[in-house]
């Protein structure tokens, strides 16, 4: 159902169990999946497609022009997975060339309200960004992540699976998955116990990543020296290699 109010370009491929509110603008280019539903007062820039079974509330900006001086007005993109839920007045903005023409926004995640995510940020699967929450331009945050009210992260910054970084920090490097943050300069506090557990992790697992963290962290070693006595002395399960092909490939080193 479409309110005869919305203002729908003619190239918007949208299904026909969409629902649109009073007052929404559906720009040109757009795709919109079945069962989505859109609330008065959104605006859908061109180039978004949006998945299936989403809601979109009041008053929020999808696929808007990207908040970067260096960008001429070229053609790019924004894609948001389905089951995703975008509440009141955020804003996410479509990609840049420089950062490969491409914002995605992942299944099923959850952005509360007056949250931003800039142009070419990526997100994994099951993330939630809680209200004010602000990812800067070039953000990649994995799976089942979580960032609490106005978190601030630098451009450019990564993000692991499964981390849980506390209201009001500002992150400027990147954050290990299955950890525990938080901090007006942010620090590590451990591993996100409570997030593993409830995400199904065994107990015999949190000890190995358990293990992994407090040799990398705690004990005062190089970035190498942790690696190889991680190699010797914890078991290589797949939430370990994780966690140090993570800390290995950093580019703007890891917060600790």
């Amino acid at each position: 159902m479409i309110h005869p109010t919305a203002i729908i370009d003619p190239s918007a491929e949208i299904d026909s169990n969409v629902k649109i509110g009073p007052f929404s603008i559906i720009k040109s280019d757009v795709c919109i999946g079945s069962g989505t539903k859109i609330g008065p007062y959104v605006t859908i820039d061109q180039y978004a497609t949006i998945g299936s079974d989403c809601q979109i509330f009041q008053y929020a900006s999808v696929g808007a022009a990207p908040q970067d001086l260096k960008f001429t007005g070229e053609k790019s993109y924004l894609t948001i997975g389905s089951g995703t839920i975008i509440r009141e007045f955020a804003t996410v903005n479509r990609g840049t060339e420089l950062g490969g023409g491409y914002t995605e926004v992942g299944e099923n995640n959850y952005l509360m309200a007056y949250t931003h995510i800039a142009h070419d940020c990526i997100t994994g699967n099951n993330v939630v960004l809680a209200n004010n929450a602000t990812l800067g331009g070039h953000v990649t945050v994995g799976r089942n992540a979580t960032l609490g009210g106005f978190v601030a992260v630098h451009q450019f910054v990564q993000i692991g699976d499964y981390a849980y970084i506390g209201g009001k920090s500002a992150v400027f490097k990147d954050i290990p998955p299955y950890v525990l943050a938080a901090g007006d300069r942010v620090g590590l506090h451990g591993l996100n116990n409570v997030g593993l557990k409830r995400n199904d992790f065994s107990k015999a697992s949190i000890a190995e990543i358990k293990k992994a963290y407090r040799i990398v962290f705690r004990i005062g070693l190089t970035t190498k020296q942790a690696s190889e006595r991680v190699k010797a002395e914890v078991e290589q399960i797949p939430e370990v290699k994780n966690f140090m092909k993570f800390i290995k490939n950093s580019s703007r080193g890891v917060t600790r």
